[in-house]
């Protein structure tokens, strides 16, 4: 459920015309998905090594890959002058996919 809410907000605001200095699709993107999706997982599988219940680890990682990825704009803020929305979106994409594929494996 949480990851159709977050895919669906990706691309729902998506425009046509290129040159966009902050496109929703291309490599940055991929980047961030792919790793939000890997720090879930692992940052999951970090607390069930603890003896974390698995609501609690699920809970715990999804805020780990969210505070990466709002850490990341923030520097990228103070660093280079450019927070972008876009990139959260996929970061929260990616952690919403790391949720599901834990999730699913935890069955």
């Amino acid at each position: 459920m949480k990851f159709a809410l977050v895919f669906a907000l990706s691309f729902g605001g998506m425009q046509g015309g290129g040159g966009s200095p902050d496109p929703w699709f291309g490599p940055d993107k991929i980047k961030h998905f792919v790793t939000s999706a890997v720090v879930e997982g692992m940052s999951y599988a970090a607390l069930r090594a603890t003896n974390a219940g698995h609501q609690s680890s699920l809970i715990g990682a999804t805020v780990a890959t969210v505070a990466l990825g709002v850490g990341k704009e923030a520097h990228d803020r103070r660093s280079a002058g450019r927070f972008s929305p876009r990139d959260l979106v996929w970061d929260l994409a990616g952690a919403g996919a790391g949720a599901v594929v834990v999730s699913g494996a935890e069955r």
